[in-house]
């Protein structure tokens, strides 16, 4: 998968992208990824939100292309079935230096982002204790590492990394028996300084 296949939804326009600026879309996209499609209420049992704000943020996030209707899914005219438009969202710094608004929601995005990928993996170490051994060893690896890259090397990389995160996405779930739970992962390539 690249960033211009149908698996993927590339945000270009800054009304997409602060769409993405509110936890409880970014929540919502997250449980259509996880679960697939789902009605509102369904959403909003799972997300412990009020069904009007959950049908509120739906529509939103549907204004900017990122879910749709999925009525076919519909066992009749009440029920409201939603869908993610594709199931990987990205978007690049650069489609956002243009205007002050355009920097800002690409900012807000960014740092929601970031926030919400801090505190899935900070909740991992409350409830870690709660799983079994092969849990425990399964997701027991945090990897940094640093590298001394110019910006087309960085860039290489991270096509690299996307590459590998796609091709588990993509891949046809065995048929094993197995329980699989959803596992987040998180990478990022950033200049710093020790």
């Amino acid at each position: 998968m690249t960033d211009d296949s149908p698996a993927t939804r590339r945000v270009t326009d800054a009304r997409a992208l602060s769409a993405l600026a509110h936890p409880l879309r970014q929540r919502l996209l997250d449980l259509l990824k996880v679960h697939g499609p789902a009605t509102v209420g369904l959403l909003a049992e799972r997300s412990g939100e009020a069904v009007g704000s959950v049908s509120h943020h739906l529509r939103v996030l549907a204004g900017a292309g990122l879910v749709t209707g999925a009525p076919e899914l519909a066992r009749d005219r009440r029920e409201s079935w939603w869908r993610l438009v594709a199931p990987e969202v990205r978007w690049a710094r650069g489609d956002f230096t243009g205007d002050p608004a355009s920097a800002a929601a690409h900012e807000a995005a960014g740092s929601l982002l970031l926030e919400r990928q801090f505190a899935l993996l900070r909740s991992w170490a409350g409830r870690s204790a709660g799983y079994p051994e092969p849990w425990r060893e399964g997701c027991a690896m945090s990897a940094e590492t640093w590298l001394r890259l110019t910006p087309e090397e960085a860039r290489e990389f991270n096509a690299q990394l996307l590459a590998l995160l796609d091709s588990w996405a993509a891949r046809t779930m065995p048929d094993d028996g197995a329980a699989r739970e959803p596992v987040l992962v998180v990478g990022h390539t950033v200049p710093a300084a020790p």
